[in-house]
């Protein structure tokens, strides 16, 4: 097979595509079908990061990037990348052929799994994707997996997504069922977004470090994120990110930074009191928005119960 009907792209893979086709989520890794441009597009990305993350990166992932012994020249093989990974955390990149619904991604972090994209942007692509590739996702999310700390938060934030299913199997009117499952989503998504994806920590003194995989695994928006005047950065406040909306087409403008990873598992801890306590039955409109998809894999759920 020549290398011009190969490839693992995200705007173009074959593989990808007769998975979906098919309805298979969880697939294996076809590393015999990457091309040498996605194996191109992983080194300029991998190279091109490193100075920025000595910079501006948090000291556990940059001690992840070390243990997970990423090679910078070719996109790794997830089953090596779990060979290093799984025995420090117990978590292991999990291949998906696309969208994992909302309460099957929950679920999947609460067993120490992460869903991960085995497709990578193509060569002309490499500033900016809306959709994750496996840059963003092994290169961004998983050095973070090999800390404990973060590791235990994330899967406690898993559990969420079952005290969600838990709360709205008591409820018998379908409207109302379906209304909270959007508003306790909403909450739930914003959370991640404003902590696993674009995240902030306190450094040595005053600085600050990024910990989130969205400013990772982006080359612009890592320096973006300390350095410009243009962001707000605030101490996290889980009221307010419960409640503030976000969009994901341009570099963020509001930011919120954590103490620690333990502080970060205690606030998981709050957002799951608080969702018992009724407190995310009626956050604030806006994005984002739950697909039909999400809230059947919630309900779905809810009904097993």
């Amino acid at each position: 097979m020549t290398s011009s009907m190969m490839g693992l792209t995200t705007n173009h893979a074959l593989f990808i595509e007769n998975a979906q086709k098919s309805g298979e989520l969880y697939i294996t890794q076809p590393y015999e079908l990457y091309s040498d441009e996605n194996h191109e597009a992983w080194r300029r990305l991998y190279s091109r990061m490193m100075g920025s993350w000595e910079q501006y990166a948090n000291p556990r992932f940059q001690q992840g990037i070390s243990s997970l012994c990423l090679s910078p020249d070719r996109v790794p093989r997830l089953s090596e990348v779990n060979q290093f990974l799984s025995p420090l955390t117990g978590f292991q990149a999990k291949p998906v052929s696309g969208y994992v619904p909302a309460f099957l991604f929950f679920d999947c972090l609460r067993n120490r799994e992460f869903p991960t994209t085995i497709t990578i942007r193509p060569l002309d692509s490499l500033d900016y994707l809306p959709e994750p590739d496996i840059f963003h996702d092994i290169a961004g999310h998983v050095p973070m997996h090999t800390d404990l700390a973060f590791a235990d938060a994330l899967a406690r934030f898993g559990d969420c997504a079952h005290t969600a299913a838990d709360i709205v199997a008591s409820i018998t009117d379908e409207h109302e069922k379906v209304r909270r499952v959007v508003s306790i989503f909403k909450a739930l998504a914003r959370f991640f977004w404003f902590t696993v994806e674009f995240g902030l920590m306190r450094g040595p003194g005053s600085s600050l470090k990024a910990y989130g995989s969205g400013l990772l695994s982006s080359y612009g928006e890592l320096a973006h994120c300390i350095e410009s005047r243009e962001v707000q950065r605030f101490p996290v406040q889980l009221e307010w990110i419960v409640n503030q909306y976000f969009e994901i087409d341009h570099y963020q403008p509001l930011l919120f930074v954590v103490d620690s990873f333990e502080h970060l598992f205690e606030m998981v801890g709050t957002l799951e009191k608080w969702m018992l306590d009724g407190k995310l039955d009626n956050v604030a409109p806006g994005e984002p928005q739950m697909s039909e998809q999400d809230v059947a894999s919630f309900l779905h759920a809810s009904e097993a119960r």
